[in-house]
This record gives structure tokens, sequence and C-alpha cells, in this order.
């Protein structure tokens, strides 16, 4: 089959690796109608995560399912899936507390790659949703954006415990950024304030929900925040880059008493333990237990309540995998999806 392998930063390349088969019973393998690239992936390519040698690329993934292990019950061939980026069993203390992404026996599938026209997929009856009918191609977008960006802004909003007419931040304004716009107003947040300096992500940010938009950023962010939260700050801040500068704004927009979902995937993020301690402010983050959100997203997408697949705004086959990568490192797209 052909996969995307990463060899160097810079260096995305679409090459033949060895078709998938089932190793453990409890495997499935799924042939992908999309993937995509992500912008946590962008940490490889430029190199900010050293790459050792050649790495095959992706873990956001939908399909159908080809094989299936003796073990496998939940899931059949023939079905449409999606699946998470990290492999659960979902039956642990850790799943059934609802933390998937922590599993006991959890496989990330980034080790595996997604990018990539088949993929076996561990743990497949923890791992996997089946939509109740072969979904309409038209669907196909957001259901893929399920695998990761929509569940990981879902996350955040539920880590910052968004609750009906709160003001809530988004600070962000990636794919995970906007779907955590999605997720807020999906959760009743009253105003929800958008952190953008990119006018296209800004309207994709007003159209899912958003009710202000902020370009400033730093302290100035934050000052811009407070002047409009009547100098208290927000009851939630939606923390979705993963940069020390980040992570100190939305703890600093955040009220006494409020609390932030952070979900970026930290890199130099250190927190100052006396500012968090006089703060009076509660976090909580991580990678998203997406598939504990997966079946109500799934119903909201195939109900045409939320459409999150709009964050697709390059669409390119698979073997034009490395302009996917060099569009979004040069923010010429918000987010690539792949059709193999």
């Amino acid at each position: 089959m052909r996969g995307a392998v990463l060899h160097s930063p810079g260096d995305v390349r679409l090459e033949q690796r060895d078709d998938p088969t089932i190793v453990e019973s409890t495997d499935a393998v799924i042939r992908t109608v999309a993937t995509c690239v992500c912008g946590s992936d962008l940490w490889d390519y430029r190199g900010v995560n050293p790459v050792t040698g050649p790495t095959p690329m992706g873990h956001e993934y939908v399909g159908v399912v080809e094989q299936v292990g003796a073990d496998v019950e939940l899931v059949k061939p023939g079905q449409f899936v999606v699946g998470s980026f990290f492999a659960s069993d979902n039956t642990c203390p850790n799943c059934l507390n609802g933390y998937q992404s922590n599993c006991l026996h959890r496989v990330p599938v980034g080790a595996i790659g997604s990018q990539a026209e088949y993929v076996r997929i561990p743990l497949a009856d923890g791992t996997l949703v089946a939509t109740p009918e072969l979904p309409d191609d038209a669907f196909v977008p957001s259901l893929l954006a399920c695998s990761d960006v929509m569940g990981t802004g879902w996350y955040a909003a539920v880590a910052a415990q968004v609750r009906p007419g709160q003001t809530v931040v988004v600070v962000g304004d990636g794919a995970v950024g906007l779907c955590a716009v999605i997720a807020a107003k999906e959760l009743g947040a009253e105003r929800i304030i958008a952190m953008s300096r990119h006018e296209a992500r800004q309207k994709l940010a007003t159209g899912f929900g958003a009710t202000d938009i902020v370009v400033e950023r730093g302290d100035e962010g934050v000052a811009r925040i407070k002047e409009m939260t009547g100098g208290i700050g927000a009851d939630a801040v939606l923390e979705c880059v993963g940069t020390q500068q980040s992570m100190q704004q939305a703890l600093r927009s955040t009220r006494p008493g409020g609390n932030v979902g952070f979900v970026g995937v930290p890199h130099g993020v250190a927190v100052d333990g006396t500012e968090f301690f006089f703060s009076h402010v509660a976090m909580r983050g991580g990678p998203a237990p997406v598939r504990a959100f997966l079946p109500d997203l799934i119903e909201r997408v195939l109900s045409g309540r939320i459409d999150p697949g709009k964050v697709f705004d390059l669409t390119l086959p698979l073997d034009q995998v490395a302009e996917g990568y060099r569009a979004m490192d040069e923010r010429r797209a918000v987010k690539t999806l792949l059709l193999p």
C-alpha cells in the first residue's frame, strides 16, 4: 500500500509500505476513506520533535472495515468506522472513568501511521465506532474531524467545565481552536471570544458561534479580555496551542474560580507555581479522550447539528501529501484533508 513517511524535517514522502495485517486477535484492518494532516504533525515536520529515522505519519482516520481478528465482536467488515488517535480497550479502569486516552493498554495510532491507504487498528472493539450505515460523502470531512480535532476541542470545553450562560475564551485559531468554538456553543456558552489574527479563521470562528474576536496576544490579549469582562476575566478559557505564551494567556485571562481546559501539546511550557496558587484558577487537560465523545459527536454530525468538517480548507489526493504539509506549515491552509 501507499503511505506517508517523514524522513527528516520538511521531507515527507508517499512510499510503498507493507500492507497491514491482523497481528493480534483484537485488531481490525480498515481501508481509509479519508485521512488528514494534524497541526501536531507539524512539530515533527518542523524538527521541533526529533526525527531519528523514516517515520510513518498520521493519526486521524475514517474508513471501511476490511478484516477483523478472531476476538473482535463489535465491528464487522463492511462497516464505516471512526476511531480515536489512541487505541483503547474501553474496559480498563481509566477507560471506564472516561479517560480512554490514558487506557492502561493504549496504543498510539500515530506510531502506526494513518496517512495511508490501509491501517491496522489495535483494540478495535474499544477504539472504533461504526456509523448506522455508510454515510453520504458530504459527511466524511466532519466525521474525520471527530477522529481528533472535534473531539479534542470538545474535551477542552468539557475540561474547562463550560456551562450555559458563561463567557468562554478560545486561545488558538487552528482546527482544534475552531472546533473548541463549536463545543463551547453546543455546551451553552453565551459569549464566545475567539483570539485570532487571521481573517479567514476569524470568519470560520464566527460561523461556528464566536460572538467576539480579539486580535491581541500575550499581555495585550489578557488586558483586552479583562476589559471585555469588567476587569474580572472569563469563566472558562480553552487553550488550544501548547506554547508558553498561550498557556500564560489562558491562565491570566480566567477569572478567580474559573477553569482552563488545555489541549495544545505542550512545548516549552512551564506554569509558575506562585502565580497559579494565587490565581484561584483550576486547570485540566491532556490528550483528549476522543473515544468517550465519539458516539455523541457522530450523532451530532449525522443529524446536521454540527459541521466541523469546514476546518478542512484544502483537499488533496494522498499522493500530494507533501504539499498538504507545506500548506499548513506556511499557514496557507488551516487543515489538509487527504483522499487515498
